[in-house]
């Protein structure tokens, strides 16, 4: 073999063994992109948590819990902290907010899930062991850890998806993503805001709104809803067919100063504060 010829062969070897560890290191994650971390593969899946699969109702509406391998869905994230910080979640584990957890009206608990900030395209694995968000306009409540990650703890709330990963190993199983390039829009519905009156049935969109208020609770006495509204600097509104009482703070032109002071009315003690809308 000539000089030549021996330094050719040398240089395509080369170029074979920089492609074969390619191939190797840096690859793509399951559902992600080169360089990003893998999504988490469960090998030990913890078991269901006994009682989270049964049918449950809050606030007079009926949830029902089931497996659901092909789930994803697209609407608004909120997230909680501080006030709910080491309290039980529905699987008996300690809230942490700093861990990357969520909550989930009917998804298996513990569950993994994907999810992926529409707006800024950030995504992330979190462990589902919790019930919630009883808000019509939300189909996932983050932990606070897990809403910084996907930026979206100044906002309060997020347009994401989230997409079901399968059951959650014994322990943890939240995982960062590196930030990706922005998502592309999506036309999936979206769950349309409460209402604070009758309206026709909701259009796949979310309609659009100018004016956000606060309901802190609703109570039987009018007496203690007017207590209970001085002390938010608020004001009580008679629900006439149901004979009961609510107290509503607001209200605010921005969704995101009314979510703001939703977790304000949380940490003061009404965990079921809900953010209602009208146009």
């Amino acid at each position: 073999m000539t000089c030549g010829k021996w330094v050719r062969g040398a240089l395509i070897l080369g170029l074979f063994s920089l492609l074969a560890a390619c191939s190797s290191v840096g690859g793509a994650g399951v559902g992600g992109t080169r360089g990003e971390a893998r999504l988490p593969v469960v090998k030990d899946p913890a078991p269901i948590v006994s009682g989270t699969m049964r049918p449950y109702q809050v606030r007079g509406r009926w949830y029902t819990p089931k497996e659901q391998p092909d789930y994803e869905e697209v609407g608004m994230a909120s997230w909680y902290g501080d006030a709910f910080n080491g309290r039980p979640t529905s699987t008996g584990e300690r809230f942490d907010m700093h861990a990357l957890t969520a909550a989930h009206k009917t998804l298996p608990l513990p569950g993994l899930v994907e999810v992926t900030n529409l707006e800024n395209g950030r995504r992330l694995v979190v462990r589902i062991n919790d019930r919630g968000p009883f808000v019509d306009s939300r189909i996932i409540d983050l932990s606070r850890e897990a809403a910084t990650e996907l930026g979206m703890l100044s906002q309060g709330v997020g347009r994401v998806r989230v997409r079901y990963l399968g059951r959650a190993p014994q322990q943890g199983g939240g995982t960062r993503l590196r930030a990706s390039a922005p998502a592309p829009r999506v036309s999936a519905p979206v769950s349309a805001p409460v209402q604070m009156a009758a309206f026709a049935p909701a259009a796949p969109v979310v309609a659009e709104v100018s004016t956000y208020w606060v309901q802190a609770g609703t109570f039987p006495d009018q007496g203690e809803a007017r207590r209970i509204a001085d002390s938010l600097s608020g004001w009580v509104r008679a629900d006439l067919n149901g004979g009961r009482f609510n107290v509503v703070v607001g209200p605010w032109d921005s969704a995101n100063a009314a979510e703001a002071a939703r977790q304000s009315v949380v940490a003061r003690g009404y965990a079921g504060a809900l953010l209602i809308s009208g146009n």
